[in-house]
């Protein structure tokens, strides 16, 4: 399977008889699948079947979806009287001349044609559109559009996965540099426990051997870092095998970077060593930068 990121973008236009349109479709991150349409409400069915395979092509992200629809002017139908606008015009018109023959005033007969030529007197029909063709030649659009976007979200997923597994063979190699560095300070550290331990000793009188145990527990724990180290390695064989997996891994990954960062803390605070300090450093550097990019997958 393929790891997807939940960026991408899609634009289709196209057209039927008297309409053309423009699809636009946008992701972005998110939690879950959030989904916001603006789909003219006359095209009966488009919206629940766009709904519906958007719910069952992708699995989260903020998709963002309009669709413009116009209706093109090519004359209109054939022309036809239109009673109302025609009666009016002769009532008016038998006002005029019964005005004019009261004032004296001879006027023009009328003729048919001059009537007709009136505006408003002939007009188009109007002619009521079938919506089903449409909305099929728009279900198989969209179809098409959702596999741009689809594609643009597998691309930009596959430059995530080469990112990720660079920044994972980091985590291992600051790992390993880690655990040497935890091998080269043991002498230091050893001494240290000693010179702890002693102290401990010289106050312990009247100490309960519970306690005077667990305190030398401590002490021995606080110095060391093997417990984060293998944690570490463990935490990026299963990064590992999640981007091998693939699919809508983006959760699990998520997780998997709070404990990455958990380590990471861990070590730097039981380092007691400069060199092992900047090691762990750099190992949180390189998580943050992983968790960014792992915002991005679905």
């Amino acid at each position: 399977m393929t790891v997807n990121s939940m960026t991408g973008f899609a634009s289709a236009q196209g057209g039927l008889d008297a309409h053309s349109w423009g699809w636009e479709i946008r992701s972005v991150n998110a939690k879950g699948l959030d989904l916001r349409l603006r789909i003219p409400d006359w095209l009966e069915g488009l919206e629940p079947f766009v709904r519906s395979t958007l719910s069952k092509s992708l699995s989260r992200g903020n998709i963002s979806l309009t669709l413009r629809l116009t209706r093109r002017e090519e004359g209109g139908g054939p022309l036809q009287l239109n009673p109302a606008a025609l009666t009016s015009v002769l009532e008016a018109l038998a006002q005029t001349e019964a005005a004019a023959q009261a004032a004296g005033v001879d006027l023009k007969p009328s003729s048919a044609s001059d009537i007709l030529a009136l505006r408003g007197v002939m007009e188009h029909a109007v002619t009521e559109d079938d919506p089903a063709p449409l909305v099929a030649a728009l279900k198989d659009e969209f179809l098409t559009l959702l596999a741009g976007l689809t594609e643009m979200r597998r691309t930009e997923g596959a430059q995530l996965l080469n990112v990720l597994k660079r920044q994972l063979d980091q985590v291992e190699a600051l790992s390993a540099s880690a655990a040497a560095l935890a091998e080269e300070r043991k002498p230091r550290i050893a001494e240290t426990l000693k010179t702890n331990l002693e102290r401990v000793l010289a106050n312990s009188d009247g100490m309960d051997p519970d306690r005077l145990a667990q305190e030398l527990a401590l002490i021995a724990v606080k110095a060391d870092v093997t417990e984060e180290i293998d944690r570490l390695a463990a935490h990026v064989r299963a990064a590992r095998e999640l981007l091998e997996a693939g699919g809508p891994i983006g959760r699990k990954l998520d997780f998997l970077m709070q404990e990455f960062n958990r380590e990471a803390n861990t070590l730097c605070s039981k380092a007691q060593n400069s060199d092992l300090t900047a090691v762990g450093l750099e190992l949180k550097a390189i998580i943050d930068q992983m968790r960014e990019q792992v915002q991005n997958i679905e």
